[in-house]
């Protein structure tokens, strides 16, 4: 009897070895986490979670029953520390489990401050798990100071979730605007009002200097424009980079994460990968997609394929933001639009909607559930929306799943 073994206990693990079960699988089954949780959900940790509305148990993706029922052997709080293609082995410290086939689903780290800044001063805080969320909530009470840092999603969420509580944010970006990598001006423009209206002080083409402290604790910033401010806590969002150690240890070929094909196989024949961690083949180039449905629905294609599918992956991405009592929901991917239509609704309700010539790529929308669903539904079809029609907000846009 085959065994299979998952190195990565979050969404993608989880994912991939409840469908090898679904699937049929009757072999044996091991997924290794380096926390001591069972796999749970991260978006609502800098959210529900950090706000005191969802307890523990409700961020588990599935009860440790349903591992038990399934047959499926947990190895938590344990970290891989090799892995030997040739002799088809994972190690944990100095015991070596063999393995037939083997999946690499260990997601991304975040980014961190160099030491030299003040990185490693005591209240400097990721977002990422949830032994960070947990070591950064008592800081986070009404009249505290906070020093965010990075405008992306990460730290505008942080940021939302701070000024509910009561804490003073100033957020400092270094490029000319917020969410300029991942959006259009429009969507930058919303979010920022949308922040200075919670008394969030948003600081564009600004970035941090240095951190001070005392005693190893921060106490201030200054800025990259002089400016010095006092804080109680820093929380740091520049991004994530794809968990590639394990990968290069096994001599795996790397290319902005672990590069597989479209089956989602490494160079290496019995290795796979899914996830944050994970570069696939995307229309003309290669893409690596950091995101929840990417995370499952890659998971359950390399499943399938390990047990002989041979099925393309067909990413159609889609994300989501929650910021006060805004909900973000982006379809499609918007890399090369040349312009951007608005469909302005009630309220704080808004979409654009991208185009690349008149194909439309890619719809932020606000508050705006139905124009989130159209326009994911004609992404995925390949279709395109007359702009005339988007830009009109009384006009149906249901219609236009039918042209």
């Amino acid at each position: 009897m085959s065994h299979i073994v998952v190195i990565g206990a979050g969404q993608a693990g989880a994912s991939l070895v409840a469908r090898l079960r679904k699937e049929g699988f009757e072999g044996d089954i091991t997924l290794i986490g380096a926390e001591p949780h069972l796999p749970y959900q991260r978006p609502p940790l800098s959210k529900a979670y950090l706000l005191g509305e969802m307890e523990l148990e409700r961020l588990f993706l599935r009860p440790e029953s349903f591992y038990a029922e399934n047959n499926i052997t947990l190895r938590l709080g344990q970290r891989v520390t090799a892995i030997d293609p040739q002799a088809k082995t994972v190690s944990l410290g100095d015991e070596v489990i063999s393995y037939d086939e083997l999946a690499l689903t260990t997601g991304s780290d975040p980014r961190r401050l160099p030491a030299a800044i003040g990185g490693d001063l005591a209240g400097v805080h990721v977002v990422r798990d949830l032994a960070h969320i947990d070591e950064m909530e008592p800081r986070v009470t009404d009249g505290a100071r906070a020093l965010i840092v990075g405008g992306g999603y990460i730290g505008l969420e942080a940021a939302a979730v701070c000024a509910k509580r009561g804490v003073k944010v100033t957020l400092v970006e270094m490029a000319d605007r917020i969410l300029q990598r991942v959006a259009a001006p429009e969507t930058s423009d919303y979010f920022r009002a949308l922040h200075s209206g919670y008394g969030a002080d948003i600081r564009e083409g600004v970035g941090l200097d240095r951190l001070l402290g005392e005693d190893g604790k921060v106490t201030g910033a200054i800025l990259t424009d002089g400016t010095e401010i006092a804080v109680d806590f820093v929380v740091v969002g520049v991004g994530i980079a794809p968990a590639t150690q394990l990968a290069e240890i096994a001599g795996l070929e790397l290319e902005n994460g672990i590069k597989t094909d479209a089956h989602g196989r490494t160079s290496d024949p019995s290795i796979w990968a899914a996830g944050d961690c994970a570069s696939f083949p995307h229309d003309e180039g290669r893409i690596r997609l950091e995101s929840v449905p990417n995370a499952i629905d890659q998971a359950e294609i390399v499943a399938q394929n390990m047990l002989g599918a041979a099925k393309d992956y067909t990413a159609t991405p889609w994300f989501w933001s929650d910021q006060y009592d805004v909900k973000l929901q982006i379809a499609g991917l918007n890399t090369g639009y040349d312009r951007v239509v608005t469909r302005q609704g009630e309220g704080a309700t808004v979409s654009f909607w991208y185009y690349r010539g008149d194909q439309l790529i890619a719809v932020d929308a606000m508050n705006d559930p139905r124009a989130y669903m159209v326009g994911k539904r004609l992404i995925d079809a390949g279709k395109t929306a007359d702009p005339a029609v988007v830009a009109d907000p009384n006009a149906d846009l249901k219609p236009l799943l039918k042209a």
